[in-house]
Order: C-alpha cells, then sequence, then structure tokens
C-alpha cells in the first residue's frame, strides 16, 4: 500500500501536498516524493524516510506551482534500497508526465515486455509504478498524435490503459501544461476520493481524512474504472473508461490499514470496526464462557474500536495494557523475524497492574506472521496475567496478498497450512479466538450495501480480478522488496 495525494488550486500547493502527506504517513514509511508544476515545469524532491524527515525547508522552498502530487511508499515489490524507485516518476514524451501509484500490477512482467518489444520505452528498474507511467505515456501519445490534447482525449487514453492492466492501481498524474488525471482500477480494490475547498482547489487522496485534514470538504468516491481530469483552473471533467466495473474493496483496509476517521467508499472505518468487534464477541460466546475473562485488553492501536465494542457486548471492563512508543517503526513492514521479535518490546511496554492475578483477554487486529502476537502473549505472562486469551478481528491470514499489501508468502504465513489449535499452541496462548470469514463481510457490507463485495483474498485466497494463479502468485513473491543483508542486521537502530 501507498498514499497518494494531487492537488490542482490557485495558490502554491507544496505546503499543502505535505500536509496531506502527512495525514497519510500510516500508509507508507519507507520514503516520500512531491512533483509540483510551475510554468509547464515540474520540480521534483523525493528521498527515503518519513515526511518529516525527507523534506527540508529548502526542498520546499524547491517546490513552486499551483498545482502538483505526493506519494509516501510502502514498498512491496522491487527494491527498498533504491531510491529511484520512490514516487512520484517521470516521463517526458508525450507533454511530460508525472505519475504516483497505490496498488500492484499483476501482470507488470507481461507489460514490461509489451513496452520493450512493441512500445519501444525502456523501463530502468524493477518498479511496476514505472511500468504504469509507461503505459499511460503510451496511450496518452497514441490517442493525441498530431492534434491538441482535450479531456476526451485523455480519457480515451485511459480506456486503453485499462484494457492492459491487471491488478490494483488507484493513480494519479499530471501532465505538463495541462492538469491533474487520476484514475482506478475497475474494482475499486485500492482506496480514492475527491474533494474541494472553499476557495476552489480541488484535491485527490487516497484516504478522506487527508482532504479533510488540508481544509477539504469530501465530495465523492471515485467510481471503479473511473477517471477524473483536473484542468489547471480547476475545472473538473469525469468519465467512465472500464467497459465493466464491479466495487470489491479491499477488506483489509477497514480491518487495519486505513485511519479510523477515514471514510472508504461510503463506509467509516471506525464504524466498520465496531462492526467487527460485535461480529467477534459473538464468536468468542459461541467459543468459550465470557465469565473466564475478567479483562480486555487491545493490542495498539487499530485494534481498540472492535476491543471496546467486544467488551461492551461481552460485559467486562475495557482497559489499556499496553502503552506505545510512537518512535518505532511498524513491526508489519520490518525486514526480518529476529528485528520484528526485538522492536516488539521497543514498542509496546505492559502496564502490570492490569495483568497481575487476571485472566486476559487481547485483541488485535489481525494475525500475520505470529511473530509479534507470540512475544505479546509472552509479555502479557511476564506482567503476571494468570491466563492469556488472544482475539482477532479478522479472520485467519492463510493466503498472500497480491494487490499491493506486503502480506509475506504463503509458508511465513502462521494460519497456512494450520488448524485454529496448531496456531494457538506456535502463538502460545491459552485460547485463541478468530473472526469468521463471512461474519466479517456482512459486519462491514451492511454499512453500504451498494458494494459489489470485498477482495478478502487474504483470507479466503479469491483474487477478485480473476487473472491470479500460482505461477503469478510465485513470481510477485519473487519480485517483492528486497532487503540487504547490511540494512537487515542495522534496522534495530533505524526503527
Amino acid at each position: 500500500m501507498c498514499g497518494i495525494v494531487g492537488v490542482v488550486s490557485q495558490g502554491p500547493v507544496n505546503q499543502l501536498i505535505y500536509d496531506s502527506l502527512l495525514l497519510l504517513q500510516h500508509r507508507g514509511q519507507d520514503a516520500a516524493g512531491i512533483v509540483t508544476q510551475k510554468d509547464r515545469k515540474f520540480f521534483m524532491y523525493k528521498a527515503k524516510g518519513m515526511v518529516r524527515d525527507a523534506f527540508r525547508t529548502r526542498n520546499m522552498r524547491a517546490l513552486p506551482g499551483n498545482s502538483g502530487i505526493g506519494q509516501v511508499r510502502y514498498p512491496t515489490a522491487g527494491n527498498a534500497d533504491s531510491e529511484e524507485e520512490a514516487q512520484p516518476f517521470y516521463v517526458n514524451a508525450p507533454f511530460g508526465i508525472v505519475m504516483a501509484h497505490n496498488g500492484n500490477l499483476t501482470n507488470a512482467h507481461a507489460l514490461r515486455q509489451e513496452l520493450f518489444l512493441t512500445d519501444h520505452r525502456h523501463t530502468n528498474t524493477e518498479s511496476d509504478s514505472e511500468v504504469l507511467v509507461n503505459i499511460i505515456a503510451h496511450e496518452l501519445e497514441k490517442n493525441t498524435r498530431g492534434i491538441p490534447l482535450t479531456h476526451d482525449n485523455v480519457f480515451d487514453a485511459v480506456v486503453g490503459v485499462h484494457q492492459r492492466l491487471k491488478g490494483s492501481y488507484a493513480v494519479v498524474a499530471m501532465i505538463a501544461g495541462h492538469g491533474l488525471l487520476a484514475f482506478r482500477d475497475p474494482y475499486g480494490i485500492r482506496p480514492m476520493c475527491i474533494g474541494r475547498a472553499a476557495d476552489g482547489a480541488v484535491m485527490i487522496a487516497s484516504e478522506s481524512v487527508a482532504l479533510e485534514g488540508s481544509g477539504f470538504q469530501l465530495e465523492r468516491d471515485v467510481a471503479p474504472g473511473e477517471a477524473v481530469f483536473i484542468a489547471l483552473d480547476g475545472t473538473v471533467h469525469a468519465r467512465q473508461c472500464a467497459a465493466s466495473t464491479q466495487l470489491y474493496p479491499c477488506v483489509f483496509e477497514f480491518v487495519y490499514l486505513a485511519r479510523p476517521d477515514s471514510v472508504l467508499d461510503g463506509i467509516s472505518v471506525y464504524q466498520a470496526r465496531l462492526a467487527l468487534g460485535e461480529g467477534l464477541a459473538k464468536r468468542l460466546i459461541s467459543t468459550m464462557p465470557p465469565n473466564e475473562v475478567d479483562v480486555v485488553i487491545p493490542i495498539p492501536e487499530s485494534s481498540r474500536p472492535s476491543a471496546m465494542q467486544l467488551a461492551q457486548l461481552i460485559g467486562k471492563p475495557y482497559r489499556e495494557g499496553f502503552v506505545k512508543n510512537r518512535y518505532v517503526g511498524r513491526t508489519f513492514i520490518m525486514p526480518g523475524q529476529q528485528v520484528r521479535k526485538k522492536s516488539v518490546r521497543q514498542k509496546l511496554n505492559a502496564v502490570a497492574s492490569e495483568f497481575k492475578g487476571r485472566n486476559v483477554l487481547l485483541v488485535d487486529d489481525s494475525i500475520v506472521r505470529g511473530t509479534t502476537s507470540r512475544e505479546i502473549v509472552q509479555m502479557a505472562r511476564e506482567a503476571g496475567a494468570k491466563k492469556v486469551y488472544l482475539a482477532s478481528a479478522a479472520p485467519p491470514v492463510r493466503f498472500p496478498n497480491v494487490y499491493g499489501i506486503d502480506m509475506p508468502t504463503a509458508e511465513e504465513l502462521v494460519a497456512h497450512g494450520r488448524s485454529i489449535e496448531e496456531i494457538r499452541v506456535k502463538i502460545g496462548c491459552d485460547a485463541l479466538i478468530y473472526q469468521d470469514v463471512e461474519a466479517m463481510k456482512k459486519a462491514i457490507h451492511a454499512l453500504n450495501p451498494k458494494l459489489s463485495g470485498f477482495d478478502a483474498s487474504c483470507f479466503d485466497g479469491v483474487y477478485v480480478t480473476g487473472d491470479v494463479n500460482a505461477a503469478d502468485i510465485a513470481r510477485i513473491n519473487d519480485n517483492r522488496v528486497q532487503v540487504s543483508q547490511e540494512d537487515e542486521a542495522s534496522a534495530d537502530s533505524q526503527v
């Protein structure tokens, strides 16, 4: 996953984009980049690290202009060490295009061959986003050769892009001297919304929180397959550019990825997590007597709404038993198991008085590798808990994700090929309760019945684009982010 933003305004946008990327920082911490446009010229700065570390005052001053795009990167393919793979990407023809992308192309390998053999375009990195910007450029060139660019032939180009791409993609791109283009894949797997400020400025962003926190009013979500073109004067044009569309947003956005104060595809993320807590409470009651639980404690932070709702429904006290160090990076994206294990202790500290002598129910948003869960269960025991039960607001993660989330290979997933009892033993808790897959889908779908469904492939193994097979998964795994041994060894001091 990544966070993307695009703005067209009548005033400078560098600070607006910077502030929006801060609000999307949870979507990517590996690199950040901004491109602005002034007088048909692009000004770009991108660097590894979080937004506050990547940009200095001198970098911001070097980003003039009234339109631009930005991205925070969370790499799922290519090389995490390469600054060349930080976004946005640039191609100089036709017109000059800069682009930022959230998602993952499942046919990037085939497209790279097409670009070389048929389109005669060169890609210099392993990033699927570089493939994507070249596909956009080729289709634009095809549809504008010998004629002035209009929003209609921009949309015609996006039609061609949709016909060639497979996978998930939410895209923002600037076409030099013309405007901002944004579009979303025909299944709407990755989120994208549009809003407007009181002064007429228009913003496209991954989540509504980036709009609202920057003084913009959320107008609507960009529909699956839809393209939006915002001219430099702020005029907005939109057109459906895909032959067939369905709305299947990634359910993991609601479980974990998105901020709780965001609204995605008409669904409040916070309300979705409350609904998951309600479903988890029903699952708990059917699994074990609630009177065996003395206290409900969330594992910060995404699980809090679910844990609160569960505690209320089973009539047990909700307590904060872990204090989080906010200056340590996510264990979810740590490179090595030993690094991940050590960072849990750096990241969380137990409040012993909430554990001592109690049967504790820990609630987490999801369990992926199980390494973090095992460490946290051990921490609870060391803090004096009599028994430690663990509940997951999400179902067992049994399958790799191919649509832009760095879910590991199947062999690394603690739930892959194991029964619930085998997972419980591996994690070391006294009882393990998982959300049911269909109950999860039903609970969130009830918040917006207009959805076609969800991409829940990491839970049920059903890949909604219908084009993913075992060979594709193996190839995508081969191209997962590579981290050097030196970086893995030194990661303790970086997180």
